[in-house]
């Protein structure tokens, strides 16, 4: 990042933090529970399930599923042990320093109104479950370059906080959106339908899978093959369905079906004869 971005209104040097820990955990014992205390460095807590309390600055502040919390230098603050309650908050923690902010002090990061505590829903809590995820593996795992990899997801995080406090840019009247990777993500695409046209596949979890909405999919998926994402699954659906029927498939039309990915046989019959002009049954008796 260059000297003097602005995200959220707060403009920063260079985003080079340092990581320092992750921690997961579940409060179920007041062996687990710190004392009131405060650190020279920031710390991210995220609620991954449950619910419980925490004591920051003589204020007591309830949390649940979701929440984020970020505690700053000099923060005083203490997770508390809660018997009354049935599901305890498990958290994912995650420790840095090296960030400073024009107006703030060191390494802390502001949340909407400067609070400690934001709850997140949506796309921000979904991508943040999958962070906390990975950065838990990476850890597991100790491969090399596991600090890179980890100060990687630690600054996707904390862009991610921040960009949720912009008001989103709107995009010029007439631009058209054009991106060098329209090729690849196509590629994936059909690769995908290659390997998995006998199962059942949803557009929303491939576009989702991919971070990308369904509408630009079909979008730019038309603009590269002329076809829709689901014509061209059908094309190879029908494709592979005929080869299986001029091989000499002995299975039933209903099997066949199945193969290629369609639980309704007289479905199935209905796209390949108005694919092929005929219907499954005569190509096999043709072959």
């Amino acid at each position: 990042m260059k000297t003097g971005q602005s995200i959220a209104g707060y403009a920063f040097e260079d985003l080079d933090p340092t990581f320092l820990f992750t921690w997961k955990g579940t409060r179920e014992s007041k062996k687990n529970e710190d004392s009131y205390h405060s650190h020279d460095y920031s710390e991210m807590a995220f609620v991954l399930s449950g619910s419980g309390r925490y004591f920051v600055e003589g204020e007591m502040l309830s949390v649940r599923e979701g929440d984020l919390l970020i505690f700053g230098p000099n923060v005083r603050h203490q997770a508390l042990y809660c018997p009354d309650i049935a599901v305890p908050a498990t958290e994912f923690f995650v420790g840095f320093s090296g960030v400073h902010f024009q107006g703030l002090p060191e390494n802390a990061i502001p949340l909407p109104g400067g609070q400690v505590l934001t709850h997140t829903a949506g796309e921000l809590k979904r991508r943040l479950f999958r962070l906390c995820a990975a950065m838990q593996e990476e850890n597991a795992v100790c491969r090399q370059g596991r600090y890179y990899m980890m100060k990687a997801y630690l600054i996707e995080m904390i862009l991610l906080v921040l960009r949720e406090q912009c008001e989103p840019a709107e995009r010029p009247r007439g631009y058209a959106f054009e991106s060098v990777n329209k090729k690849y993500v196509v590629d994936q695409i059909i690769g995908y339908f290659e390997d998995h046209f006998s199962e059942k596949i949803s557009l929303d979890q491939i576009a989702e899978n991919m971070y990308l909405s369904p509408f630009y999919i079909s979008k730019i998926f038309k603009s590269e093959t002329g076809a829709t994402p689901i014509r061209h699954l059908i094309d190879i659906r029908l494709e592979k369905a005929r080869e299986l029927l001029e091989g000499g498939w002995d299975g039933s039309i209903q099997e066949v079906a199945a193969t290629v990915g369609y639980n309704d046989a007289y479905h199935f019959s209905k796209l390949f004869k108005k694919r092929y002009g005929v219907s499954p049954s005569q190509v096999r008796r043709k072959a």
